[in-house]
């Protein structure tokens, strides 16, 4: 699926209200439908947030965009009559999908027809990522930038000119690089002077303490880092740069044998520290061809592998993912007491960790027994995680989707 950002002219009609402004971009969805229907035959789907449009086998979704609906959220209004701003996350959001998004994307752009071989690198590095359990918390958007800075500051080397080196190169850089004393610079177009690079370097030692774990530097984006600032955890960034050291050296030790060697090994994650495994039935997960290891019997998943279908007819299935929503629930339900990692391209097992805290006894409070139940020693009652009742939850909200519970009880007590 591609994703196309309309924005809008300016306008005095506009409204100034944040759900009026919702009901307007809606109704150009709808007329965009109209249009494209009626004078295109093409079929669409039309919401309130977007418009599907099936093309030559091709969905696109369309959004269209108000330049000043990211201001227009944070304006407030105090009990005196007095307008403020206050930024708040939906804000936040709005203003990265719709503004920072698709200027980063016309950058790297730019990039790709400069280097032939930066897109195939960014794709290596997010599937390395995603197979380690990595792509939730070092976002696409970071890790463009990360491969961007092998091909605009490669020194002492010359930039990668090979999908390989690009991707050994990632994972040096990702192992190797001082994530606490430094930001990664990005001098994207090399809009910023050296004078402004110093001048970054120095802002971020005295403010080290309250900037996100891997700060990434831009011209558009000098003091917020704004695709790493809700992750990683420091936590996750040293996971991170350990798999990543660990990848390395693997890769680096088969190539050095010169023997012919399966690759793939390094994108294989470690389950061995994970508490729990959950293991999915195949024939749900959406994106199984996509997986490292993809199972050698196929079977019909509804796609069609001929020559793509005409512009009408019925409109296919677009975004079936039963186990992104599963995953969805048992974060809510679980969130406070368990990590769930999961391989969005193929990938056929979430793996649980408890966290540190998750098995402390709690003071009884009828507010608070969720998965939880109560255990009374010298008349005091506390509480203590239901994990039985937690694994039966596990198979019940993932009925037909799970297949089996991997439980390494010898870390944990049931």
């Amino acid at each position: 699926m591609t994703h196309f950002i309309v924005h809008m002219e300016g306008s005095g009609k506009w409204p100034s209200e944040p759900m009026a402004i919702r009901h307007v971009k809606a109704a150009f969805h709808i007329c965009l439908r109209e249009l494209l229907c009626n004078q295109h035959n093409y079929r669409c789907h039309a919401t309130p947030g977007y418009l599907d449009v099936w093309k030559d086998g091709l969905v696109f979704r369309i959004q269209v965009a108000y330049h000043r609906e990211p201001q227009i959220l944070r304006e407030s209004l105090t009990p005196e009559g007095m307008l403020i701003y206050r930024d708040n996350a939906e804000a936040q959001a709005l203003e990265l999908e719709t503004l920072h998004k698709p200027f980063l994307t016309s950058t790297l752009h730019g990039l790709q027809q400069q280097y032939g071989c930066f897109g195939v690198v960014c794709r290596l590095a997010k599937r390395w990522l995603a197979s380690q359990f990595l792509l939730e918390d070092i976002r696409e958007e970071a890790t463009d930038l990360l491969v961007a800075s092998l091909f605009l500051h490669p020194a002492p080397f010359t930039p990668p000119s090979s999908p390989q080196v690009g991707f050994l190169r990632f994972l040096h850089l990702l192992s190797t690089f001082d994530w606490k004393n430094n930001p990664l610079i990005v001098n994207l177009n090399g809009k910023l002077t050296a004078v402004e690079q110093t001048d970054i370097k120095n802002d971020f030692v005295a403010s080290r303490e309250s900037l996100p774990t891997m700060f990434i530097v831009t011209p558009n984006d000098k003091k917020v880092s704004v695709w790493t600032k809700e992750a990683p955890s420091v936590q996750m960034l040293q996971r991170a740069v350990m798999l990543a050291a660990e990848s390395l050296r693997v890769l680096e030790t088969r190539l050095d044998s010169g023997e012919k060697q399966d690759m793939r090994v390094a994108f294989r994650p470690p389950l061995e520290a994970y508490d729990v495994l959950i293991h999915l039935d195949s024939k749900q997960v959406p994106l199984l061809a996509k997986a490292v290891d993809p199972p050698v019997n196929t079977f019909q998943r509804g796609t069609h592998g001929g020559q793509p279908y005409a512009s009408g007819g019925a409109l296919p299935v677009i975004d079936y993912d039963p186990v992104r929503l599963y995953l969805s629930e048992l974060r809510d339900a679980f969130g406070d007491l368990a990590l769930f990692f999961y391989d969005p391209y193929g990938g056929t097992v979430i793996a649980v960790l408890w966290k540190p805290n998750a098995f402390e006894p709690k003071p009884f409070k009828t507010s608070l027994m969720n998965a939880r139940r109560v255990k009374v020693n010298d008349d005091v009652a506390t509480t203590v995680p239901n994990v039985e009742a937690i694994l039966q939850d596990f198979r019940i909200i993932g009925e037909g989707l799970v297949k089996r519970l991997e439980l390494r009880t010898e870390k944990w007590v049931v």
